[in-house]
């Protein structure tokens, strides 16, 4: 829509409560901010050679309020952005009333059944979600073979009738223009575990949004801080929300 201001702008200006950081935790695959809950949000560290950029304030960032942390949304340092995020799901309060416990996979596998997909990101489910959709696009910032380059998004975006935007997207800056360029009338889905779960997404023609709450601060912490892959990480439930009022069971 035109005059909208961009998504990370709406979900910060979302954020009406505040509350003291607890603890900080960046791990080699997910960062965690607690404050008045636990949140993650994917370690993206950039791609530089020799070195990345640095985080500012390293080692006294616990000293600002969740909600001055999460202004490091905004950064164009991927680390910085990675902590931004985390804190604004540390401070989201999710209505898990009108939640589903539902795997991405199920639910793109299901709505995407012979039809065109553009799928933005890496995921695991790929092999089974090419079996159900008639096409299935992978957009990928370092491409595997069958996969395409960021740059073919424009030409493929607008022609996908369901399209899935990793969350990483909302971290690395393209969020804004990759929902941009979907068709109006195709199912969006934001998905991942650094999805921060607002309604404001709906707003932007989002329908569905798969991300994940920490219910087990202590486990998430343990596993995150050993290295933990997503599928390691202890501690954290699944959980699916749609613009309609619910998703059917799987």
């Amino acid at each position: 829509m035109e005059n909208q201001s961009p998504i990370i702008e709406q979900i910060l200006a979302s954020i009406s409560a505040d509350a003291p950081v607890r603890s900080i935790l960046v791990g080699a695959h997910w960062t965690v901010v607690c404050s008045r809950g636990c949140g993650m949000a994917s370690t993206i560290t950039g791609d530089k050679p020799h070195g990345e950029a640095r985080v500012r304030q390293a080692g006294q960032l616990h000293t600002q309020s969740a909600r001055q942390l999460a202004e490091l949304a905004r950064s164009d340092t991927p680390l910085e952005a990675s902590i931004g995020v985390a804190a604004i799901n540390s401070l989201l309060e999710v209505d898990l009333s009108q939640a589903v416990e539902l795997n991405a996979a199920s639910v793109l596998c299901e709505r995407g059944a012979g039809k065109k997909v553009a799928l933005v990101g890496h995921f695991p489910f790929i092999q089974k979600l090419r079996e159900a959709a008639s096409t299935l696009w992978v957009i990928e910032q370092q491409p595997s073979q069958g996969e395409h380059p960021p740059e073919d998004a424009v030409d493929l975006l607008p022609q996908a009738e369901v399209v899935a935007l990793t969350a990483s997207a909302f971290i690395n800056q393209t969020m804004e223009f990759l929902l941009g360029l979907c068709n109006r009338d195709a199912l969006v889905m934001v998905l991942g575990p650094s999805t921060p779960l607002t309604t404001v997404w709906f707003e932007r023609g989002v329908e569905i949004l798969s991300g994940s709450v920490v219910i087990d601060e202590n486990a998430a912490i343990r596993t995150i801080g050993q290295g933990a892959t997503f599928q390691q990480v202890q501690g954290v439930k699944r959980v699916t929300l749609q613009k309609a009022p619910s998703l059917p069971a799987f």
